[in-house]
């Protein structure tokens, strides 16, 4: 079986735009990279139901959201002064897209047009205190997505804080609740566990994973926080990506500076994490990977060194092993199944 991925990448030095590669589930292999459309820095990445791909972009100068089609025909921009965004969500129910802007410490909100386009309804910044890392010189949102019952969930690295909206039909956002991380923690993106009311927030400034117990009301309490990194780790790290397979067994995270995956068993009720393995990803700064359709395999893009890593996952154990390395992936920071 073939499945394509897009990939999400800077054009900083040698990409040009948006990627695609297939993964062969027989041969358990990577090939075929194609350009698929030219694109500035389209860093990450969503596709609705209806084959639109919505994605990050940069047009003269100015940051915001794009809107493609199925055959990644340009559809329309939504941009305003400053940076661009850094991730990118769609809401099928309500026909909403939402972004959020690490550089400007916004959260967007964009309405889905009848040709799949977009506009803008809604966005807003966050005042709270920020936190003692020198990264967290003003907020600086990094994650908007939804919960399981339909809120938005917004993590901010800035501000030490993870927000939760509720969301008007018409894309307009009330703030429900505000969970208080760790000083010094900078959240950066979660995951919900498949059936529990649980999360999994990634300190992107401390290398932690905080389990949180989700509440009807939206609010978030802690109940466990442990390192992505070995004991005798003493360098420079940044958390980064987090997954969690479809049975709600194993949950992994990688680390850029450690360079590594870090594959963490969970407890039945979704509670507790135990470290099991941490895997080298074969390259440098491992920003983003994905679990594909079956969870048999995972595929990491490293940043700095312009490659993907191939693994394949042991369902009952949740481990690692490496397949494919060096499959040329240029500033990739975005790995979508399609």
């Amino acid at each position: 079986m073939i499945e394509k991925i897009i990939l999400g990448t800077y054009t900083r030095r040698v990409s040009e735009g948006i990627y695609t590669i297939d993964l062969d589930t027989e041969k358990k292999e990577l090939s075929g990279l194609t350009l698929a459309t030219k694109e500035v820095s389209p860093t990450y990445l969503a596709k609705s139901k209806a084959e639109n791909l919505y994605t990050v972009t940069t047009v003269d100068g100015l940051g915001g959201a794009g809107a493609y089609d199925s055959t990644y025909q340009f559809l329309n921009a939504v941009t305003e002064e400053g940076a661009p965004l850094c991730y990118v969500a769609v809401d099928e129910t309500r026909q909403l897209v939402y972004g959020a802007n690490y550089h400007k410490g916004e959260v967007n909100v964009y309405r889905i047009l009848d040709n799949g386009g977009i506009e803008a309804v809604e966005s807003l910044y966050h005042q709270e205190e920020t936190g003692p890392h020198k990264n967290q010189d003003h907020a600086h949102v990094h994650y908007t997505d939804l919960t399981p019952d339909q809120r938005l969930v917004v993590c901010d690295l800035g501000t030490d804080r993870v927000y939760t909206y509720d969301v008007a039909e018409n894309g307009k956002l009330t703030l429900a609740a505000t969970f208080v991380a760790e000083p010094g923690t900078g959240p950066r993106h979660l995951v919900f566990h498949p059936t529990q009311p649980i999360a999994y927030l990634f300190g992107e400034l401390d290398s932690t994973v905080s389990v949180l117990a989700y509440q009807e009301n939206g609010s978030f309490e802690k109940l466990q926080k442990i390192s992505t990194l070995p004991e005798d780790f003493t360098g420079e790290n940044g958390g980064a990506a987090i997954r969690i397979s479809n049975d709600g067994r194993f949950l992994y995270t990688s680390n850029r500076g450690h360079n590594s995956i870090a594959v963490f068993e969970i407890s039945s009720n979704g509670e507790q994490l135990s470290a099991i393995q941490n895997i080298s990803t074969e390259g440098d700064f491992p920003r983003d990977f994905a679990l594909n359709s079956t969870n048999e395999f995972l595929v990491c893009a490293n940043q700095n060194s312009d490659n993907l890593t191939l693994f394949t996952r042991d369902a009952q154990t949740g481990k690692l092993t490496l397949l494919q390395k060096d499959i040329y992936a240029p500033e990739c920071v975005c790995v979508y199944f399609d």
